[in-house]
């Protein structure tokens, strides 16, 4: 029986699991979570269920999306709710009291890995599926609309998850499309775009005491980077998802201190907002690159683009918007914002790769704690989050009135 507390609860047990990537990755939580929704239906033994659907995809070794589809009489588009099992690594620097595994309660907050990011958002959707299973049996017959929970796995890394379910037919461009990532009580429904960059500079190495016999590669990588900053400074803003904005996460080059490096590497992640797009930024790059080699004679550059995730723009005539809306309204009482996410979610992949104008997000918790030392969601903010998204999929399977549609 799904009561106030389910997903609280079950957040803390997803939490215990070590679902790491990389680490220990999905195999674990997802046997755990595919034993639980077996036991619910086994519990229920009602005919009525027995048209739900369990699929599992193996994406890589080991590593399995699960798909639960109750489905609906009707052919309008499935509600789907989908959530990463993966979570980035333990990491160092936990309280003392905190271990990343604990799921420690203090004041009324649940500490642990992932515990926002996002096993507390997949255990309210979890519970949703619970609470629809539970009606369909006590009806004793399907929906109007079709739902489906999707788990997916490596949404940490390169989002192989979420692909291999659009590659597999499990969503598509006509599902309405709910990832329950952390979005600090907002309703998130654009994205910057995701492009990745790994830059070379190939120089000619010399002693250090010599440097005009060779070319260095480092000064060289320096430029690229501070030429990129440049041009990034000059980029429009867009009205709602604001500035592009680029990062060098990691950097490389040389093999001994006091030699002139003749190789240098940066890798780069550039988020872009319109008009900017991954083929502008790759004239940036390349213009980066010749500047580069004439400021350091010697050296040649090269690039590879490792990650082209377009952005994703609000689509305000999206009926799960609104729908998703007044069910955070109804249950929060308040009129509940409407934003963008600042990072890159499984939904954006399904929007980018298919068109789908109907996908967005809205979890418990705050994005500001993911992938930190004591990383936790609040009690409150589960409560909340389970209640929505069990408003929303009574609203959007059935008819206003509770009744089966026809």
């Amino acid at each position: 029986m799904v009561d106030e507390d389910f997903a609280w609860r079950l957040t803390q047990g997803l939490v215990r699991i070590d679902s790491s990537d990389p680490g220990a990755y999905e195999d674990e939580i997802e046997r755990f979570i595919k034993r639980l929704i077996e036991q619910q239906l086994a519990q229920l033994d009602s005919s009525a269920l027995d048209a739900v659907q369990n699929e599992e995809l193996e994406v890589l070794p080991g590593r399995r999306n699960l798909k639960v589809t109750v489905p609906g009489q009707s052919d309008e588009p499935r509600l789907v709710y989908i959530c990463h099992m993966d979570t980035v690594t333990l990491g160092d620097g936990w309280d003392a009291d905190i271990a990343p595994l604990g799921a420690v309660v203090r004041d009324d907050k649940l500490y642990g890995r992932g515990a926002c990011d996002m096993k507390g958002g997949l255990a309210c959707a979890i519970a949703a599926l619970v609470h629809t299973l539970e009606r369909v049996a006590a009806d004793g017959a399907l929906p109007r609309r079709g739902f489906s929970l999707i788990c997916s796995v490596d949404e940490e890394d390169f989002m192989r998850g979420s692909e291999a379910a659009i590659n597999a037919g499990w969503v598509g461009s006509r599902e309405w499309v709910l990832d329950t990532e952390p979005t600090d009580g907002q309703i998130q429904v654009a994205h910057k775009g995701r492009t990745w960059f790994e830059i070379e500079m190939a120089g000619v190495t010399a002693h250090a005491s010599q440097p005009w016999k060779g070319a260095d590669a480092v000064a060289a990588i320096a430029e690229v980077a501070c030429s990129l900053r440049r041009t990034f400074a000059t980029l429009p803003l867009h009205e709602e998802l604001g500035p592009s904005t680029i990062t060098f996460g990691q950097i490389e080059g040389g093999y001994r201190p006091y030699v002139v490096p003749d190789h240098a590497k940066v890798w780069v992640d550039m988020r872009l907002t319109p008009p900017t797009d991954t083929a502008a930024a790759t004239r940036m790059v390349e213009q980066a690159i010749a500047v580069a080699e004439a400021a350091v004679p010697g050296c040649h550059g090269s690039y590879t683009v490792t990650g082209d995730r377009p952005a994703i723009e609000r689509d305000p005539n999206s009926p799960l918007l609104a729908a998703l809306k007044r069910a955070a309204d109804d249950v929060t009482d308040a009129d509940t914002t409407v934003g963008f996410f600042t990072g890159y979610t499984d939904t954006a992949v399904i929007a980018g790769k298919t068109g789908n104008r109907n996908c967005m997000s809205y979890g418990p918790g705050s994005l500001a704690l993911a992938h930190k030392p004591d990383e936790y969601v609040p009690h409150a903010d589960i409560v909340r989050c389970q209640n929505v998204l069990i408003v929303l999929a009574d609203n959007t399977l059935w008819d206003a009135s509770g009744q089966v549609g026809a």
